[in-house]
């Protein structure tokens, strides 16, 4: 089992980054908050990892502590019908200490504004999580996101998330929002944020 991966960081993205290490780059898949804590291209760089492997793909999942893995690892392990996807959206969505507090405290509805993540399956993450997360909850829930400001009030979930994954790269909040809705009125209305940040970013 691969559980940290130290090297060079090659390329990153909201959702990715590629680690060289030994001569080798991984492709290592990465939650919004993860990725905005990367450092810079050609930096070094540790991520805790968890590989998960399905009978037709194989993927490494990468964050920047121990304790967001195994939350990962968790949700992925204990929660029926949650895949790592989903799990990396819910990562992406809130912090860590969010997460362990909304499921603490039972907020089902926090958790639920999760794109891919419904309110049974948000009752379902808190019923099977409650007890196993309890070392980690400290302080109120609240997104891992600082609200947008001066956005279209139209702008939907999965395009907010798109501006806030773009601006934790650096990118001007209005540049963002710009590239963000072109690529909406190109992919249409059920596009999902991992959709929009890459075709935002061509």
């Amino acid at each position: 089992m691969i559980v940290s991966i130290e090297g060079r960081l090659e390329k990153a993205g909201p959702l990715s980054a590629v680690i060289s290490s030994n001569g080798i780059g991984y492709l290592v898949t990465v939650p919004i908050t993860t990725a905005s804590k990367l450092p810079q291209i050609g930096a070094t760089v540790k991520l805790h990892t968890r590989a998960v492997y399905r009978e037709d793909t194989q993927a490494l999942y990468g964050f920047s502590s121990e304790n967001e893995r195994d939350f990962f690892s968790l949700v992925v392990d204990k929660v029926s019908g949650v895949g790592p996807k989903v799990a990396i959206s819910l990562m992406s969505k809130l912090d860590l200490e969010s997460l362990a507090s909304a499921i603490a405290s039972e907020n089902a509805a926090l958790i639920a504004k999760t794109p891919g993540i419904g309110k049974k399956t948000a009752e379902r993450i808190v019923i099977e999580l409650k007890d196993k997360t309890s070392h980690i909850a400290s302080g109120s829930a609240s997104p891992s996101s600082s609200p947008l400001v001066g956005i279209d009030p139209t702008t939907t979930q999965s395009e907010q998330d798109a501006i806030l994954a773009l601006s934790a790269l650096g990118y001007k909040t209005a540049d963002a929002s710009k590239s963000v809705k072109a690529a909406s009125k190109k992919l249409g209305p059920n596009v999902d944020t991992e959709e929009l940040i890459r075709a935002a970013l061509k």
